[in-house]
């Protein structure tokens, strides 16, 4: 048997709460303590999710701020997070976003635990956690319930080795280990964050839940599809292989996947492309497999009818450079989970018939986010497609302004020429970029540094009329050339 198969699954743990009560600085303890200061220094890029080893195991932790992907997954069926950490504040309790994980995880039906954060502050009270707690149905083990509860500071990096313990144990209980999973089962897993990287196009954070990964491999998800040309984990290094339970950042899909997209590995690319775009037509695939722009949207509406129609109109929203990406579509007032996710992923908040509430609005202006409120659909969508448009590099449009023939090499020095000329078309102005023809073929390219005549500096001179000019460029002018002067200007693209 190979060392792969016999090696055991590290449980996924995402860590769930209400805003501000240390879910980040938690996971930045973890990462204080577990990751050494050398290998920390090392860390180039956010993935979403890294991994650490405690008591001779390893642990993945999932760390998408706003914690998309857990919601993401569970609405379209994928159970990729084993175990949750609910994160209740000792100082402030159970609040409505701490009610609203506790729904979450109800409903995945995932094991999870209890982390009373912020044991370090004055003014806290760790039975009234307990006992809020109990009112939303979740037992503590000193409560006579079955739930594990720690007691942890991030501060002061207290309670963490018990935490991490507490993450093991119950992982083992509840079997998620693999040690029962065949190895012929197909590679799959999840989308876990997505982002553009200025050098690499579009990247994404995929997390393996059964079965290898290996660069190279094609793999699809329901909007995108490619062949992985390069894969690093968490801690930036290039990797060639991954098993179970590993983040990995990766670039070559074509498209940009939702988060919480399920992916699949198959034996050739045709068969990946066949996955994408759960079946829709060609022609849109072709579209978005050359894009490699995304716009994020979090969609907010009034009532479900509103929602769906807005949704499929955005579906239908197709062009070659960009993907309209919907990360988040809810029924009701925009939250500070809402805030919270597009800090996060650069979503654009579109609320349709919906308001912010209190809290969000200030967590609005204090996270500089902006929400858009619209009460017609078609304002709504001239939003998006005009914040597409802004997304897209401009069109360079050239103009030729004038055509000189070179009379006589005065000079030349370095990659600057002064030249003598007569203008056969148009006009020359200072500063007019130019190209080289001789004998009808471009020869090289430069700038108009100077215009002379009788002398004199001169701004532009006329057709028929003969000067003196400094050439910048690469390429040395003869006698005979024919010099092309043109400008570019910058003008933005339309979509349609």
């Amino acid at each position: 048997m190979k060392k792969e198969e016999k090696k055991e699954k590290p449980p996924v743990v995402v860590v769930l709460g209400h805003v501000d009560h240390g879910k980040s600085s938690l996971l930045e303890a973890i990462k204080g303590l577990k990751i050494t200061e050398k290998e920390a220094g090392g860390i180039t890029q956010h993935i979403g999710a890294y991994m650490v080893s405690h008591q001779g195991k390893e642990i993945t932790f999932i760390d998408t701020p706003g914690h998309e992907a857990f919601f993401a997954m569970r609405s379209r069926g994928a159970r990729v997070a084993d175990i949750g950490i609910l994160v209740v504040a000792a100082d402030e309790s159970v609040k409505e976003q701490t009610k609203e994980a506790i729904n979450h995880l109800k409903e995945a039906e995932m094991p999870f635990f209890v982390a009373i954060s912020k044991t370090d502050k004055k003014n806290i009270d760790i039975e009234r956690v307990k006992q809020d707690l109990s009112k939303e149905g979740v037992f503590v083990e000193s409560y006579g319930g079955n739930i594990p509860c720690v007691n942890i500071s991030a501060k002061d990096k207290t309670g963490i080795e018990e935490l991490l313990e507490v993450a093991l144990l119950l992982a083992e209980v509840e079997e998620v280990d693999g040690k029962k999973k065949k190895k012929e089962e197909k590679t799959e897993g999840a989308v876990i964050e997505v982002q553009r990287d200025p050098k690499k196009g579009v990247t994404a954070t995929l997390l393996v839940k059964e079965g290898i990964l290996r660069k190279g491999d094609a793999v699809a998800t329901e909007s995108s599809y490619g062949r992985i040309r390069i894969m690093e984990d968490f801690m930036g290094e290039k990797v060639e292989k991954v098993g179970p339970s590993t983040p990995v950042s990766v670039t070559g899909l074509k498209g940009c996947p939702g988060v919480g997209e399920s992916f699949f590995v198959f034996q050739e690319l045709e068969e990946a492309k066949k996955l994408a775009f759960g079946g829709k037509k060609e022609e849109k695939s072709n579209s978005l497999a050359s894009g490699e722009k995304c716009l994020n949207i979090i969609l907010k509406a009034d009532v479900t009818g509103s929602l769906e129609a807005i949704k499929e109109s955005l579906e239908k929203f197709s062009w070659p450079e960009i993907s309209v990406n919907i990360i988040r579509a809810d029924i009701g007032n925009v939250t500070e989970s809402d805030i919270e996710c597009s800090k996060a992923t650069g979503a654009k908040i579109l609320a349709f018939g919906a308001k912010a509430d209190k809290a969000a609005e200030k967590m609005a202006i204090r996270e500089r986010v902006e929400i858009r409120s619209f009460n017609v659909i078609y304002e709504l969508l001239e939003e998006v497609k005009k914040a597409a448009e802004e997304m897209l590099e401009p069109e360079v449009v050239r103009t030729e302004t004038g055509k000189v023939k070179i009379l006589a090499i005065f000079r030349t020095q370095g990659n600057r020429q002064i030249l003598g000329g007569k203008v056969l078309e148009g006009e020359v102005k200072k500063g007019d970029l130019a190209e080289i023809k001789r004998e009808d073929e471009k020869v090289g390219e430069g700038k108009l540094i100077n215009i002379k005549k009788e002398e004199k500096d001169m701004e532009r001179i006329r057709e028929n009329e003969e000067f003196g000019m400094l050439l910048e460029s690469r390429e040395r002018a003869r006698e005979e050339d024919i010099i092309v002067l043109y400008k570019e200007e910058k003008k933005k693209k339309k979509l349609e």
